[in-house]
């Protein structure tokens, strides 16, 4: 009796250890570990390159300018991928077409060059086209990190000088993606030509209480925060450190925006691929 207890007890313990847990994915193996990511990805929905941010602490705001890019404090931002252009018209009309999303009244086909910025989307509708994408917009912390690009304290992308050569800005109207060279994480255009969407609530104050480790803006206010300046702006508008707000339902000829993807949630077997 002894010894049949024993096996019964044996096979029950063996059996549990072998399961699966509840919150395992079977396709785990193919999600990444930070260490391991490799520094490029390209979405199969949304073929534009991704680069790697890495993770990793960035002095965020400028004492020098406006109150609210004050006070300057330091922020450690998780590893993300980032798209290195702009969402285009060709990537935002097939978007459009595999979802029957309805367009925004300055979308046109006809008129519009397929490599320009896709303009006239409001946050709903970017983040909708990110979402469909498998990618989300960046937060405003990720957003100012990959902007200046392992620069500490630097005005722009690339420096602290900067002329018509390096970006679109003081003209009348888009130029197309990947005119001007990147920043030194590849990024074209982060600075100038259009505004870009970001996740957060805007609150001029935030920068007083937000957190130290991912921070992603108040729970709730009027506007979102869209960053990086637009062609008709002059050059301060531009400054990394800059912060404008815009009313979350419009859209505008100057506004567009990129996509992000967290480290954690990319998933190599899923339609995602080294580039």
């Amino acid at each position: 009796m002894s010894n049949s207890l024993f096996i019964i007890t044996f096979l029950i313990i063996t059996t549990l250890g072998c399961q699966t847990s509840p919150s395992h994915n079977e396709n785990s193996d193919n999600f990444l570990e930070p260490s391991l990511a490799p520094t490029k990805l390209v979405i199969e929905k949304d073929p534009e390159t991704m680069v790697l941010i890495p993770a990793g602490t960035f002095s965020m705001g400028n004492e020098a300018r406006n109150e609210d890019e004050r006070p300057v404090h330091n922020v450690y931002v998780n590893a993300f991928y980032i798209d290195v252009a702009e969402v285009t018209c060709t990537r935002y009309g097939r978007f459009l077409k595999e979802t029957g999303y309805s367009p925004n009244q300055l979308w046109n086909p006809e008129y519009d060059r397929p490599d320009d910025p896709v303009v006239g989307v409001n946050w709903y509708d970017a983040t909708a086209c990110a979402k469909w994408a498998g990618k989300r917009l960046p937060t405003e912390a990720e957003w100012e990190k990959a902007a200046r690009s392992g620069l500490i304290g630097d005005k722009y992308p690339w420096g602290d000088e900067i002329t018509r050569e390096k970006a679109n800005y003081n003209s009348f109207g888009t130029t197309l993606v990947k005119s001007y060279e990147p920043n030194g994480y590849g990024l074209y255009d982060i600075a100038g030509n259009v505004w870009e969407w970001c996740q957060d609530w805007y609150s001029k104050d935030y920068y007083k209480t937000t957190p130290r480790k991912n921070p992603r803006g108040p729970m709730f206010a009027e506007r979102k925060v869209v960053r990086g300046g637009a062609w008709f702006n002059n050059e301060s508008a531009l400054q990394v450190s800059n912060r404008h707000k815009i009313y979350p339902d419009i859209g505008s000829f100057n506004i567009g925006f990129r996509c992000v993807k967290s480290v954690k949630d990319v998933n190599l077997g899923i339609g995602e691929f080294r580039d």
